[in-house]
């Protein structure tokens, strides 16, 4: 079976996108909704051999898989190619995913992952544009210019698993046990992190006014 053109064609905006909020959690004392029965009708098709039905399932995750690797990578690029292998690794892997799991997690899960090799693979990158939201529309558009500059630097003196804490949490609404979930870490170290993350942030964006 090989995979289907959505997998190895992915083209993503560049801005980072909200979680989705009407997402729902599968568990053992909550009822499916019609959205997830439908998700699990795709997921037992794709295990099956049908490509449609697994591009219908990047269709339904490529947004927010971008979103969870540009919050590590912080680079447009690098954060496509951790989606793509992201969504090639799990379409190989898709025989052993077990369908009363939430697909969602599992998927971002292995999406983290590339991301966090891709981030460890490029010692050095190229500070890329910071998410809108993190912009302001009642100031000057030179103001917030520089303060996502500053961010970008500030963020960039961080290491991969802090940053990807902070812009997780901080920017994509994620709570603490999600984010453990996602980095493979214990809840109480993403708190951990994010506490000492924005530390230094405020820290690191003191000393950019200072030298300013």
């Amino acid at each position: 079976m090989n995979p289907p053109d959505h997998v190895t064609a992915i083209s993503l905006p560049t801005p980072l996108f909200a979680p989705d909020r009407g997402a729902v959690r599968m568990g053992p004392d909550r009822p499916l909704s019609a959205e997830a029965l439908e998700e699990r009708e795709l997921v037992l098709a794709a295990q099956a051999g049908d490509n449609a039905a697994f591009a219908g399932l990047v269709r339904r995750h490529q947004r927010r898989a971008y979103a969870v690797a540009r919050a590590i990578v912080l680079s447009h690029d690098d954060a496509e190619d951790a989606v793509q292998e992201g969504f090639l690794h799990a379409f190989r892997a898709l025989e052993r995913f077990r369908p009363e799991q939430a697909f969602g997690a599992w998927l971002h899960r292995i999406v983290a992952n590339a991301a966090l090799d891709i981030a460890r693979r490029r010692k050095v990158r190229d500070a890329d544009e910071l998410p809108e939201t993190l912009s302001s529309p009642h100031k000057d558009p030179a103001e917030s210019d520089e303060l996502r500059a500053r961010l970008a630097l500030a963020l960039d003196t961080l290491g991969e698993r802090q940053r990807a804490v902070i812009v997780l949490h901080d920017v994509e609404g994620y709570k603490h046990a999600e984010i453990g979930a996602l980095l493979g870490i214990p809840e109480g170290t993403a708190r951990s992190d994010l506490h000492h993350a924005r530390a230094h942030l405020r820290r690191q964006l003191s000393n950019l006014r200072s030298q300013s």
